[in-house]
């Protein structure tokens, strides 16, 4: 099952990643894809703050990794620096860890990767973003059945 929802503002992109940011739980692993400038940023904000995350969350690419208290820690990574690089991080300690990761250009780190996830495309379009929601593994799906259950982002 795949989900396409169209925003025209950043606080409806916020809207979205708010209500996932609520539903997530330990172990989860969000993947955010998307041209530069496309929103991964903007989508990771709403997010934590869904997540009951107080702190300024920005970009981590100097650093790679953000860690984020909330509700349960939430671990922000950016890997785009890591391009044509096959170095492990310790992935691994952070997708089985306490809390729920977002990856910003994680198809540049697929062989790290756990089987299942929401991977998230957010592209461009003329007047605002359109935000594909690809599940894999049932946890996924019925996240993203929760989210279009919500009469705001029904299609």
């Amino acid at each position: 099952m795949e989900v396409v929802l169209h925003t025209n503002t950043e606080e409806e992109t916020q809207e979205i990643a708010f209500f996932l940011g609520q539903l997530v739980q330990q172990k989860d692993v969000v993947l955010l894809e998307g041209d530069l400038g496309a929103g991964k940023t903007t989508f990771t904000k709403g997010f934590a703050k869904g997540l009951g995350v107080k702190r300024t969350v920005n970009s981590p690419t100097f650093n790679i990794i953000k860690e984020y208290k909330g509700r349960i820690p939430l671990y922000h990574m950016d890997v785009y620096r890591l391009e044509g690089s096959n170095e492990d991080l310790g992935f691994d300690e952070y997708f089985m860890g306490e809390g729920v990761c977002v990856v910003e250009w994680a198809h540049l780190i697929s062989d790290f990767l756990p089987n299942e996830f929401l991977k998230i495309i957010i592209t461009h379009e003329e007047d605002g973003r359109m935000i594909t929601l690809i599940p894999k593994g049932n946890r996924y799906e019925f996240i993203c059945k929760e989210l279009i259950s919500n009469d705001r982002f029904s299609n």
